[in-house]
């Protein structure tokens, strides 16, 4: 039965050049790597900190190291834990996993040793790639995992010379610097060194076989539908095609002639697939920051006159509000996509006036690879809404609780959506995968709305992820490790909006009989446990929470009063 949907109404709003359906090679992830370097390889494949790499150079490193991989046991299936902030390295250890038919597992750096340990385990990594300043960590959260060796590389190994002999230089800032940037390992460390991994003689790879559309390429931590993070499994195919398809929505791209600039992180699919494999398919430039920093960005920009800029709103916010903005030349930035959370419409009107490209909001999931909605690029864009599904995708609405159910045009319902970048479900959570697949199509959870010609708006989320700078926080995870202080007795987490972070998190607590805590005191036992995005920035001590008959709290409330005092207080 053809549904209203079934029209894809939002076709006719596509920018000039950009096609309904885009043909998805069956080809390994490798390939986009493999192609360029064979077209273009005195090109610039990636720039850190002014060290330069070609893709011929980098295709060689990914060879070295993938048989330096091979060397210590890696083959085809085995997870490959990555542990890295944006780096050459990084790069390289992504397509040597590849290489040998394995798969990658991004990990952030910034994880404490319980969110690392439960990744850990859950995954099977056999080998974890990381530098010096997260060696500690590793080594703490690798207890009773699978790991068999750990690769340490340190960020100064890729910096220029004469950057890394100033590094050396006997004078105070310096030694800050290098403190900044690297660490000493203790001197019974067992690990082994990226770069001795890349000695090996030189000489090409063969790319291991793998079924595209079946063999996972990356196991992605998310949440999901529960707070506790699993591996969204990911496969070759779905990941060509959502680099594909992000190239398609850009048509004023050109080959070769684009730099991108990779201040989003590349071990979150995000950055991963927008900066890394669309710019890669491109044959693009990719300028890597290894953290966001507003003046280090502003300088790159100014630098490296980036024409792809990908991020998150508060991104975008922070550079237009920045005091030395009028420093800084940004006219050479064509095409941003916004995603994670609601884009303002006044931060594009001046990131726009600022920049003179096109910022437009878009939308995805980690089981989307990521991206599958945005908007157009050439003047359709609806700043309200999160734009129209992307070549090859569809999306429809449904009932919340019956997925049979198809909402009509302009009512409210779940999200679902269908496509190529769809994932193959979660690592080793069957129930899980079943509750979110319907069919090829995957619930988002998401409440949205289609107007007529095909626009989608967020009304709001069906479950109760907070994000914050574009991570998700899942309040159970908060609550659970809340619930572990002796003085409370119970919580509830949500998010609170917030000007910069989109959202900030709360936590609402009632205490046991007889005990006292300061919010200090409840922030700095969940810094023990969570990363520091996720520790609650507002602590309220309360009497009771809004429960419903069956004495589930009611979040949705809490969320109402929050917003009510802020506006009496605005009053």
């Amino acid at each position: 039965m053809s549904t209203p949907y079934d029209a894809r109404p939002w076709l006719k709003y596509y920018s000039p050049g950009v096609p309904p359906e885009v043909d998805v090679p069956e080809v390994p992830l490798t390939r986009l790597l493999d192609n360029v370097a064979r077209q273009h390889p005195r090109h610039t494949a990636l720039i850190f900190l002014g060290s330069k790499i070609t893709y011929r150079e980098l295709r060689q490193s990914v060879d070295r190291f993938a048989l330096g991989l091979r060397k210590l046991g890696v083959d085809k299936g085995d997870r490959v834990a990555v542990i890295l902030p944006n780096c050459p390295q990084e790069v390289i250890a992504f397509f040597a996993i590849l290489r040998l038919g394995a798969i990658v597992v991004l990990h952030n750096p910034l994880y404490t040793v319980s969110e690392l340990h439960h990744q850990l385990v859950d995954c099977g990594a056999k080998v974890a790639i990381t530098f010096d300043r997260v060696y500690e960590k590793l080594t703490a959260a690798r207890r009773g995992s699978r790991l068999e060796h750990v690769i340490v590389t340190s960020l100064i190994d890729y910096l220029p010379a004469t950057k890394r002999l100033a590094l050396r230089l006997p004078l105070e800032k310096a030694r800050e610097l290098r403190g900044e940037l690297t660490v000493e390992l203790p001197h019974d460390a067992e690990v082994h060194w990226f770069d001795d991994l890349l000695t090996t003689k030189r000489r090409r790879v063969r790319q291991a076989h793998v079924n595209p559309d079946r063999d996972l390429a990356l196991l992605q931590y998310t949440g999901g539908t529960t707070g506790r993070p699993k591996g969204a499994m990911l496969t070759h195919r779905n990941l060509v095609a959502n680099a594909y398809q992000t190239r398609a929505w850009d048509p004023r791209a050109e080959e070769v002639k684009e730099v991108s600039l990779a201040v989003l992180p590349l071990f979150h699919v995000f950055g991963l697939t927008t900066c890394l494999l669309t710019g890669v398919l491109l044959g693009g430039t990719l300028v890597l920051l290894p953290k966001y920093d507003l003046e280090m960005t502003l300088k790159a920009i100014k630098k490296w006159k980036p024409t792809l800029f990908f991020g998150v709103p508060p991104i975008y916010t922070q550079i237009i509000e920045s005091p030395d903005l009028r420093k800084y030349n940004l006219r050479s930035i064509r095409t941003c996509i916004s995603g994670a959370m609601r884009l303002p419409r006044e931060t594009v009107e001046r990131f726009q006036e600022a920049a003179g490209g096109h910022l437009v909001q878009g939308y995805g999931l980690t089981e989307t690879s990521p991206v599958a909605i945005a908007n157009p690029l050439a003047g359709n864009a609806r700043h309200v809404t999160v734009g129209i599904p992307m070549s090859s995708t569809e999306a429809r609405i449904v009932d919340e609780n019956d997925a049979n159910l198809i909402k009509p045009v302009g009512e409210a319902g779940e999200l679902l959506i269908r496509g190529p970048q769809v994932f193959r479900g979660y690592w080793n959570q069957p129930e899980e995968t079943a509750d979110v697949l319907h069919f090829g199509w995957i619930r988002t959870g998401d409440v949205a709305m289609m107007s007529p010609d095909g626009y989608f708006t967020l009304i709001d989320r069906k479950r109760d992820v907070i994000m914050v700078s574009g991570f998700s926080v899942f309040p159970s995870e908060i609550e659970d490790v809340i619930l572990e202080h002796p003085a409370v007795k119970d919580c509830a987490v949500i998010g609170v909006p917030d000007q910069y972070r989109g959202e900030n998190v709360k936590a609402y607590v009632i205490l046991s009989p007889g005990h006292d805590l300061t919010t200090e005191e409840l922030k700095e036992h969940c810094a023990r446990y969570l990363v520091a995005y996720k520790v609650p920035r507002l602590v309220e001590v309360r009497e009771d929470l809004p429960r419903n008959m069956l004495g589930k709290v009611l979040r949705r409330v809490l969320r109402e009063e929050h917003g009510a005092h802020s506006l009496s207080t605005l009053g």
